[in-house]
């Protein structure tokens, strides 16, 4: 559509971009500049780089006291994490999982020759239906995976009896949920263990990186052992394993950041709440709710654009793109439309019709501490604009 039509449409032909630098989804948050520089003092000193330092220690203490768990174990990346997450609780056949989430979901299982099978999502919460995951179980079905999506839990009691009723392992992909709560109780205490992801564009970023969180202590103690090939002790490898070991200048990251978490919540809510008030009233526009007693981190601004809005979500996204606003659309078209997947199950959408509703709906905004309130305003002056020139 040419620029939305040289933005005709947003009637500001020739003039410059809303803003002069991009606004982006997922810029990092960054803590106390000064304090990452003395610990990576510290490191450069002690000349212990990996291999179980120290920092990386002293963040899996603290990330397990936050969410109330025995066990952090800290992983070079969540997809890594995630991978040894389900080779330890010996996952085989399929698993279910759902199509709306980022791609490494689907791949860890795949990767693993596990057979990913799609379920359908809920309309309100865009995570994974209890309902719709026992009508895909089948007799290879070993497990579930639910996925915490945006910032907030998925249904863990739903997902637990289904579990339960049918004898299958579950864990969360909780790469979206540190510090969340369902029912009181933190993330980390749902299902055989959760998985983190401290990847740069998380509101909690470590660089990269990523952990599991669980009370097995077994478990935790296999997950250990294979994140560092199997070693136990010098020369002494006892289990398969891999190196998924996280480095200390991203422990050290972490530690700065993890300072900082309660002022990235509070600046999220505060844009979060910003948001819904300027966006909400427009025409088939709706910010999606957070539930405050889940302790969300509000990570995300997710808008739906729904059918009776005046303009689709694809032409808004490219008219915001227009005015150097990069908004996405998450997590579009699903996993079942991404390869592998699209050729394995070339009809897996007949039997996803909310997650393909929901997946052409979503645009996710920017949001974090570097966003002022200003930008926030004018860049919904620009959909406002956008929405009521489509009318």
């Amino acid at each position: 559509m040419k620029k939305i039509r040289e933005r005709r449409d947003l009637a500001i032909h020739g003039a410059p971009p809303a803003f002069a630098a991009p606004l982006h989804v997922g810029r990092p948050n960054i803590g106390d500049r000064e304090a990452f520089l003395s610990l990576v003092s510290e490191i450069l000193e002690r000349r212990w780089l990996t291999n179980n330092g120290p920092l990386v220690r002293r963040l899996e203490e603290r990330i397990a006291a936050l969410h109330g768990v025995r066990h952090c174990v800290a992983m070079c990346n969540g997809t890594i994490a995630l991978e040894i997450a389900i080779r330890a609780l010996g996952l085989k056949g399929e698993v279910i999982v759902p199509s709306f989430t980022f791609i490494a979901t689907a791949h860890a299982l795949h990767w693993q020759e596990i057979v990913p099978v799609f379920a359908d999502i809920r309309g309100d919460t865009h995570t994974l239906d209890p309902d719709a995951v026992e009508s895909m179980i089948t007799p290879r079905t070993s497990g579930i995976i639910g996925v915490h999506t945006w910032g907030r839990c998925c249904d863990v009691e739903g997902l637990q009896a289904v579990a339960d009723r049918h004898g299958l392992r579950l864990l969360f992909d909780a790469a979206h949920a540190f510090g969340c709560a369902y029912g009181g109780t933190r993330v980390g205490n749902f299902g055989a263990c959760e998985v983190l992801s401290f990847h740069a564009t998380k509101f909690f970023n470590t660089f990269e990186g990523g952990a599991v969180l669980t009370n097995d202590d077994a478990l935790a103690e296999q997950m250990r052992l294979m994140r560092n090939f199997g070693f136990a002790g010098l020369d002494n490898v006892i289990h398969p394993g891999t190196n998924g070991k996280m480095t200390e200048v991203a422990a050290a990251m972490g530690l700065v950041n993890l300072d900082a978490v309660d002022g990235i919540v509070q600046a999220n809510r505060r844009n979060h709440t910003l948001y819904k008030a300027l966006l909400d009233p427009l025409p088939g526009v709706r910010v999606l709710d957070y539930d405050p007693a889940q302790d969300p981190n509000y990570q995300y601004v997710v808008a739906e654009i729904g059918r009776d809005c005046p303009v689709g979500r694809d032409r808004l996204l490219e008219a915001l793109r227009a005015e150097n606003v990069l908004a996405r659309r998450y997590f579009w078209p699903g996993c079942h439309r991404m390869q592998p997947y699209r050729d394995l199950y070339p009809h897996a959408g007949l039997l996803l019709p909310v997650t393909e509703r929901i997946a052409g709906e979503v645009l996710v905004l920017p949001t974090g501490t570097g966003l002022p309130e200003q930008d926030i305003r004018t860049l919904c002056a620009v959909v406002s604009t956008v929405v009521g020139a489509s009318v």
